[in-house]
């Protein structure tokens, strides 16, 4: 820690992000090396391929990190909020469009198109209520007619955003892709707006350049994981609104938060973790009065669906089953364990190590007393922005351990911790600006090398 106690130092970045890269390149060497099969696409800890290429996004993937290098981070101090909230949007949007069309326009949609995915089942489904009430039964390998993978392993909120795109006119494959991009997108939005409900916006737009040109983007613009990160961000953003609002205002956020966060449940079951995040927005808040307002909403959205047919604590050990009855059996976890680490550095980028350095360097040099708040601090509605980011980040990690150590997501977890992201990087606000300079950089050109040497497979 720095004088003060007030900032992490740069070598704690430098050893943060050494250590990220370290454990990725263990993670690409161990198995290469020792001929360990590890029971996924010729590239692990990814599910990938090698497959260096320039494509029709590449330059203009260059031109938009050069450009965060060169006005992001100053852009992001000066720019008026509302400002700030719409180019994030756009230059967020610009960036997974870049990296996506890598590959040209069949970047965009190709892969949720794919058999795997939710798109072609979407396009059949003509008795939503017929599909709920069957939904369970054909989970199981066993079933003659079981659902394809991705169908199979979440709950039916996420097929039937697909559905609605479908019966809008939105189900080509291009068209969904765009929406997903869309919506993922306007994620750096709700994260930055939660950031200051909470307290610490001047934090947040030291963040907003990290949040927008993320290597995370490149699994962002191309799965249905991205349009769930982007709910999840949202559902916690009208979370910390309803700890920052009074009266009927409280109320609707409240109200609006749980039914997004319950609506992600319908999505993924891995997104109850983020209860783990809710509750840190509530410390972070200091409310816990939307609690049982936000609860409420989400145990309504899950037992709507449960009256129309699908049990989410039904559905579960069946799930169970059927991964345990696939390739996830075969995956040995004394790799997956800490390569899916070394997957979600890759997605999150090496700076995630910083951040989380950085966050561990702040709370332990507050234990120790050289990060004192003075009295004003203490008496105020907000505790000090700094621990807002801290609460914030540490949940973010919280809940990718939790995953990690569920023993459900034995590989792919590039995709599948999207939602968890965003919050983990939020460490990176805590530096100077030089190293938060010096970062940027390095995760700006690892996305765009990623996404050139490596063809992903969501």
């Amino acid at each position: 820690m720095s004088a003060g106690g007030t900032r992490p130092r740069a070598r704690a970045a430098v050893w943060g992000a050494a250590g990220a890269v370290i454990l990725i390149a263990a993670a690409i060497a161990i198995p290469a090396m020792t001929g360990w099969n590890v029971r996924v696409k010729s590239f692990p800890p990814l599910h990938a391929e090698w497959m260096p290429r320039l494509g029709p996004g590449t330059p203009l993937a260059v031109l938009l990190g050069a450009a965060g290098v060169i006005w992001g981070p100053r852009l992001a101090e000066s720019l008026r909020w509302g400002r700030l909230l719409l180019i994030s949007f756009g230059a967020s949007a610009l960036w997974l469009f870049a990296l996506a069309t890598v590959d040209g326009l069949d970047g965009i949609g190709t892969i949720l198109d794919h058999r795997y995915e939710y798109l072609n089942t979407a396009r059949e489904i003509d008795d939503v209520g017929a599909t709920l009430r069957e939904y369970v039964e054909r989970i199981p390998y066993a079933h003659e007619d079981n659902w394809p993978v991705h169908i199979a392993g979440h709950p039916p909120g996420a097929l039937l955003f697909f559905v609605l795109l479908v019966r809008v006119g939105l189900g080509s494959a291009l068209a969904a892709g765009a929406v997903v991009l869309l919506l993922g997108a306007t994620t750096v939005m709700a994260v930055l707006i939660t950031m200051r409900a909470l307290g610490a916006g001047d934090l947040a737009r030291r963040a907003a350049p990290f949040l927008v040109f993320t290597p995370s983007a490149i699994w962002v613009a191309v799965s249905g994981d991205g349009m769930f990160m982007a709910v999840a961000a949202w559902g916690v953003c009208t979370l910390a609104l309803a700890t920052a609002t009074r009266g009927a205002s409280r109320v609707i956020w409240s109200v609006v938060a749980g039914l997004l966060l319950g609506y992600c449940v319908m999505m993924s079951y891995g997104l109850p973790l983020l209860g783990v995040l809710a509750v840190a927005v509530l410390i972070a808040g200091r409310s816990w009065v939307p609690l049982v307002i936000a609860a409420a909403a989400a145990l309504a959205v899950v037992l709507l669906f449960a009256l129309n047919g699908f049990a989410w604590w039904e559905a579960f050990p069946v799930l169970q089953q059927r991964y345990w009855d696939g390739v996830a059996s075969r995956r040995p976890p004394g790799y997956w364990l800490w390569g899916n680490l070394a997957a979600f550095a890759v997605s999150a980028g090496p700076a995630i190590g910083a951040s989380l350095v950085a966050v561990g360097a702040w709370a332990v040099g507050s234990i120790r007393g050289r990060a004192p708040e003075d009295g004003a601090a203490r008496r105020s509605i907000r505790p000090d922005p700094r621990v807002i980011v801290v609460i914030l980040c540490a949940a973010g990690w919280l809940m990718v351990m939790l995953a990690d150590l569920s023993n459900m997501s034995r590989a792919e977890v590039e995709r599948i911790w999207l939602p968890f992201v965003p919050w983990a990087t939020l460490g990176l606000a805590l530096f100077g600006p030089r190293v938060r300079r010096g970062l940027l950089i390095g995760q700006i050109g690892f996305a765009i090398l990623v996404q050139s040497l490596l063809h992903t497979g969501w």
